[in-house]
C-alpha cells in the first residue's frame, strides 16, 4: 500500500489552506461541511472540527481544504494540521463513510475534435488526474491503468492524461467516426468504476508533484523563470482547451534559444508549428525584449 503525503497550498484567501495529499482521497467526489454535526459522513473532517480554530471543511478529489476562525494564523498551525492529516491517512483512517456519503453524481464524458486531426479530447465532468501524464507506448504507461488499457486498442498510438480530460493519438489505420463512441463508453466506465486512472507514485516517480516541480523552478535562471511563467499564464490555458500542453525544457543565454516539449493534441499537430513561430515566439520576444531569439519545439 502507498504512503500518503501531505503538503500544504496556499489559496488567494488567506483564511484558507489547502492541504494537497499526493493520490486520490475520494472517489472523485466533492463534500462540504459546516460544523463537526454536518460531518457525520467524513471521519477525517470530523477529527479536524476537534481543533478550536477549524471553521469549515472542504474533501474533494486529492485535497483538504480548511478555513480557520480569526482565533490563529495559518503559519502557525499549518505544519501541524499537515502532519495529523498524513498521519490519519496513514494510519488507515476513513475519509468518507460511502453509505452516509450523497449519492455519487453521474459520469459524463463527452468527445471534442481538436486541430490536430490525429487526436481526439475526452473530457469529464469529473476531475481524473492531480498531474498531466503522456505515455507513448504501453510500456511507459505501466504507471497508469487507464492508459494501459487503453493501448489495447489497435489504433491507439498514444495517451495524454490531464485534470478532466484524456487526449488520445490515432494510427491511420482508423477513422475518428468508426471509434469514438467506443473509446468514450470505454473511458466512461473506467471512472464509473472508481479504477485507478493512474498509479500514486506516478508523479513522483515522473518528478511531477508539486514539491519537486518547485524545487526544479527554484533552480533555474532568471530568465527561464519569467518564460515558465509566461508559458503557465498565456499559453498553457489555450492550447489545454485544444486537449495539449506545452512544457519548458531549457533556455541558451548564449543563442537566446528556447526549447519547449510539446504533448497530446500540440505534438505533431499541423497548425503547431505555425502557432509556435507566430504565437509563442512572438509573444516572448515581445515580453522579453533582447533575451529571445527562436523557441524550438520537441514533439511529446
Amino acid at each position: 500500500m502507498s504512503t500518503f503525503k501531505v503538503s500544504v497550498q496556499e489559496t488567494s484567501n488567506d483564511t484558507i489552506i489547502k492541504f494537497e495529499v499526493n493520490q486520490f482521497i475520494t472517489n472523485h467526489q466533492s463534500f462540504e461541511f459546516n460544523n463537526i454535526d454536518d460531518a457525520k459522513p467524513s471521519p477525517l473532517a470530523q477529527q479536524l472540527f476537534y481543533l478550536p480554530f477549524v471553521k469549515k471543511v472542504y474533501i474533494s478529489g486529492n485535497f483538504i481544504a480548511v478555513e480557520r476562525f480569526d482565533i490563529v494564523q495559518w503559519a502557525d498551525v499549518q505544519e501541524e494540521v499537515s502532519e495529523q492529516i498524513e498521519a490519519y491517512l496513514n494510519n488507515g483512517g476513513v475519509v468518507i463513510i460511502e453509505d452516509e456519503a450523497p449519492k455519487k453524481v453521474p459520469v459524463t464524458v463527452y468527445a471534442e475534435a481538436t486541430p490536430n486531426p490525429a487526436v481526439m479530447k475526452f473530457v469529464a465532468n469529473k476531475k481524473i488526474v492531480t498531474s498531466l501524464f503522456e505515455f507513448t507506448s504501453i510500456d511507459e504507461a505501466k504507471l497508469s491503468p487507464l492508459a494501459s488499457e487503453l493501448f489495447h486498442f489497435p489504433f491507439v498510438k498514444s495517451v495524454f492524461i490531464e485534470e478532466n480530460y484524456v487526449s488520445i493519438t490515432k494510427y491511420d489505420v482508423s477513422e475518428w467516426q468508426d471509434i469514438t463512441i467506443e473509446i468514450r463508453e470505454f473511458i466512461k466506465y473506467f471512472i464509473e468504476s472508481g479504477k485507478e486512472i493512474v498509479h500514486p507514485e506516478a508523479a513522483e516517480k515522473l518528478e511531477k508533484t508539486t514539491e519537486q516541480l518547485d524545487t526544479n523552478f527554484d533552480g533555474l535562471d532568471d530568465t527561464s523563470k519569467e518564460i515558465i511563467n509566461i508559458l503557465e499564464e498565456y499559453i498553457k490555458p489555450a492550447v489545454a482547451s485544444d486537449g495539449g500542453n506545452i512544457q519548458f525544457i531549457s533556455y541558451d543565454e548564449t543563442s537566446k534559444n528556447v526549447s519547449v516539449l510539446l504533448q497530446g493534441a500540440c505534438s505533431g499537430c499541423p497548425s503547431s508549428t505555425f502557432t509556435l513561430k507566430n504565437g509563442i515566439e512572438n509573444m516572448l520576444k515581445q515580453m522579453l525584449p533582447g533575451k529571445v531569439e527562436m523557441v524550438e519545439a520537441i514533439n511529446g
